[in-house]
């Protein structure tokens, strides 16, 4: 059948290409995707071409198609999986793959797998891992950005503690301790927030950081400290901008012991060292932040590790269990996906959007791949509604306002009842 994608061919060369996908095989799934989350991982893979880990060597040959926070519905299943899978369920993947130890993972190393493609085959090998997970939720943008909220959980969830003298870890954050989550307005941190706020462990601080005053007072809008101070969390979102000391100030607010657990989520040295420098006794630094440059270095206290026990670790992805995790907690409410969401779009904006991502304000762009579809912020839908006439962005914008500003499932299901097929 004919299936429409974003494929990159090189280093900064993403095409949308139409293309015949093969039959399937028995050990494999035919999937429509109905939405996709732009991942910053993404725009590494994109700028960096078979530079990249998972982009396979002849990719000009074999484009790649993009995208790995993807949902949808199953089309046609192999004969070894029509017992347990049926046309018409919805699904989404966990990406990290791991298989037989291959870093090629769906989104970054297969020409016919992808989230940012109007359909795709689900190969053989994600089925043998488990990754592939049916969704019963509603909104496929929940199922979506299962992935990225994976990610994070998988952060949270890899921290570890110590006792001295005793040779095991206490796995995760601390129960009751205070945490820091450095430059963590951004998408990703915002991720972050929703999940240690909500799970069954919390920290009783949790200090926010970032430099961007906008993207501060949206994750105060979206994370009232008033709100959580009742539950007994003391959350604080702050500004180091315009610190004179930022270490300072950070430890002040430990009574000068440091933070029990960081996230980092910038690769910067500045950022990291300043992670490196909050943490306390047995503080555990999660450099979550994944660089492109592969000499990327940052001073780190040699003296804290030796005397004070802290711990430098970094994470990668999440796994099937965190993503489940992520399903679970969505379903049950306890955690709000679409804080991460700022903009729609349409399949049509796939390669300017990744190629200029760091530059594109906001949070996370969600792609609906059977749409033609300016990428919009959803801030802007009623502008574009009165300066177009397009009385659907105006719609749009009402159940968005309905919702907080957030993205939300009325919204996507008048977007595909209203908007696919131009």
């Amino acid at each position: 059948m004919k299936a429409k994608a974003a494929r990159l061919h090189a280093a900064n060369d993403i095409r949308i290409d139409e293309f015949e996908l093969p039959a399937i095989k028995d050990d494999e799934i035919l999937v429509k995707i109905v939405c996709d989350s732009v991942c910053m991982s993404t725009y590494k893979m994109a700028i960096l071409g078979t530079d990249h880990k998972r982009v396979h060597a002849d990719v000009a040959e074999h484009p790649a198609i993009l995208g790995h926070e993807m949902a949808g519905d199953i089309v046609e299943v192999g004969a070894k999986y029509q017992d347990k899978y049926k046309p018409g369920m919805k699904f989404t993947i966990q990406p990290a793959i791991n298989y037989k130890g291959s870093m090629d993972s769906p989104g970054y190393s297969y020409e016919f797998c992808g989230g940012d493609a109007t359909y795709c085959i689900i190969p053989a090998e994600v089925f043998e891992v488990d990754c592939f997970l049916e969704y019963k939720g509603e909104g496929y943008f929940d199922a979506s950005l299962a992935e990225p909220l994976s990610c994070s959980i998988g952060a949270v969830n890899a921290m570890y503690h110590t006792k001295m003298g005793v040779y095991t870890h206490d796995m995760g954050i601390k129960a009751g301790g205070k945490m820091a989550i450095v430059a963590g307005a951004g998408p990703m941190g915002l991720g972050a927030i929703t999940y240690v706020l909500n799970r069954d462990v919390n920290p009783a601080m949790l200090v926010v950081t970032d430099i961007n005053d906008d993207r501060l007072a949206r994750a105060a809008e979206l994370f009232p400290p008033e709100e959580y101070a009742k539950r007994g969390i003391d959350l604080r979102f702050v500004n180091t901008k315009d610190m004179e000391d930022p270490v300072a100030e950070l430890r002040a607010m430990t009574d000068g012991k440091g933070f029990d657990d960081v996230l980092c989520y910038a690769p910067i040295p500045a950022v990291y060292e300043q992670s490196n420098a909050i943490l306390g006794r047995d503080g555990c630094l999660n450099f979550f932040a994944g660089p492109t440059d592969t000499q990327l270095k940052g001073a780190t206290n040699l003296y804290d590790i030796h005397y004070n026990s802290t711990h430098i670790m970094g994470t990668t992805g999440g796994n099937t269990n965190d993503m489940i995790e992520s399903l679970d907690l969505t379903a049950a409410g306890r955690i709000k996906p679409s804080v991460m969401v700022t903009h729609i779009g349409g399949l049509n904006v796939v390669p300017e959007t990744v190629l200029n991502l760091p530059k594109i304000p906001g949070g996370k762009k969600l792609i609906y791949t059977h749409l033609d579809m300016p990428l919009t912020a959803l801030t802007d839908l009623r502008s574009v509604g009165e300066t177009t006439g397009d009385s659907r962005y105006t719609a749009l914008a009402d159940l968005v306002d309905a919702h907080d500003g957030l993205w939300n499932v009325e919204a996507e299901q008048y977007l595909l009842a209203n908007f696919v097929g131009e």
